[in-house]
């Protein structure tokens, strides 16, 4: 899926990546500024995450609560030194524990990642558009 978006359709947008992923582990690609975090609190709000979204740039790890008490985890690897803190961290639990798990800078702990992840691409077309690529 290729998709040209900007602020004003970036709900319908979040609501649409939930609904045709197949898998709960995302990966978001893209650079600094590209709207990472933004993208990832627009789809917490269409799970319903009751909680107050941010990023865990310093923590690594957010968990929210959804009104149906299912968890999402938000993750931000982009201060992560090498992958063996992300084991520390016990990711592999987060991973296999089918809860929605929505990774920030996963190319900085790429030999951990699930085979079957899916991959947000973003990308930025101009000012106000972004473009995504959803593998």
């Amino acid at each position: 899926m290729n998709i040209n978006y900007s602020l004003k359709n970036l709900n319908d947008l979040a609501a649409k990546i939930i609904t045709v992923v197949d898998h709960k582990i995302v990966l978001f690609y893209g650079e600094m500024g590209v709207g990472k975090t933004t993208l990832i609190k627009a789809i917490c709000k269409a799970l319903n995450v009751q909680d107050n979204i941010s990023s865990p740039t310093f923590s690594l790890v957010n968990e929210y609560q959804t009104i149906n008490n299912e968890k999402v985890y938000h993750f931000d690897f982009y201060r992560i030194n090498n992958e063996e803190e992300a084991l520390d961290m016990g990711i592999e639990e987060y991973f296999y524990n089918n809860d929605w798990c929505l990774i920030e800078w996963p190319e900085n702990i790429k030999n951990l990642l699930p085979l079957d992840a899916v991959e947000v691409h973003l990308s930025i077309l101009d000012d106000h558009k972004r473009n995504i690529k959803i593998k």
